[in-house]
């Protein structure tokens, strides 16, 4: 069964390693002081993309991405596990955007994409936590949405069934294509590197980046079109001006509050006394510390 497949993904400042200089005054992500990474929940989607590439010759994995022009970095390392190609979604104009306009300025891109079975991305991305923008391209689309999924079961005769985690369980559910899929992190992690698709696209490179090559490079590239990752602006999508970056958004930083963490009272065990251990664990439940 051939499939258009599409990997909504994200590159991300990497939150799990914050510093002082993390967060700038205004209340944003210091972008420049933190490495970029591939959001990992989109790792999780990008899997699912592949399993189901894997199980149905002739299907073909795109993935999407907004951001930078450098966001074209995740793409390569997309391709290299997998993917057949990419687009970077970037302009000026889309920076500052919140979930509700990066989800017009994206459901654009796939309106000029063209026809699709299944869009698939990961839960949230570790820079906002949000797990909005998924929902809202389905809603933008028109189509079905299946959140939480742990596990794409199968696809066949237009539907595609799915595993849900839930807070308390599990449940299966099937929607009609197409449709956007959000996955969690407790799916089956991405594969790694294929060391044969590294060396095949190691030169792939995006307008922007073809432009900072020697004549030589980019000779390369005129060569070898499967090495072209696609950009997109604003305009080529025809998205409204009026709805993307920072006039698009409705979200607003009002206040930044730092939280300074301080010990105010200290308890030593020494592991002989089970009573002692049993009581810290229900105090550190009561007050939410752990559970």
């Amino acid at each position: 069964m051939s499939l258009n497949i599409i990997v909504l993904a994200k590159q991300v400042p990497d939150t799990r390693n914050v510093g002082k200089d993390a967060m700038k005054e205004d209340g944003t992500i210091n972008r420049a002081a933190l490495p970029a990474i591939f959001n990992p929940e989109d790792l999780n989607a990008l899997e699912q993309a592949l399993r189901l590439k894997d199980a149905n010759p002739g299907a073909t994995v795109t993935l999407l991405t907004m951001g930078l022009p450098r966001a074209s970095e995740i793409i390569r390392e997309a391709i290299y596990r997998g993917a057949d190609n990419g687009i970077v979604l970037t302009d000026r104009t889309l920076g500052g955007a919140d979930t509700l306009a990066t989800s017009y300025s994206l459901a654009q891109a796939v309106k000029k994409f063209g026809k699709f079975d299944v869009i698939l991305g990961g839960r949230q991305a570790i820079d906002g936590d949000t797990a909005q923008v998924g929902p809202q391209i389905a809603e933008k689309l028109g189509v079905p949405q299946v959140t939480y999924a742990e596990e794409i079961i199968d696809i066949a005769d237009g539907f595609v069934t799915v595993k849900r985690r839930l807070e308390h369980g599990v449940e299966t559910v099937k929607s009609p294509l197409p449709c956007v899929i959000t996955v969690n992190g407790s799916a089956a992690e991405c594969r790694p590197r294929n060391a044969k698709r590294v060396m095949k696209y190691k030169r792939a490179a995006s307008p922007s980046e073809k432009a900072k090559l020697t004549p030589a490079q980019q000779a390369i590239l005129d060569g070898r079109p499967d090495l072209c990752i696609e950009e997109w602006s604003a305009a080529y999508v025809e998205a409204d001006p009026e709805q993307i970056g920072l006039a698009g958004s409705p979200t607003k930083v009002k206040a930044i509050e730092n939280v300074v963490f301080t010990a105010k009272e200290a308890l030593t065990l020494d592991g002989s006394d089970d009573a002692t251990i049993e009581g810290l664990i229900k105090d550190l439940i009561t007050n939410h510390t752990i559970g």
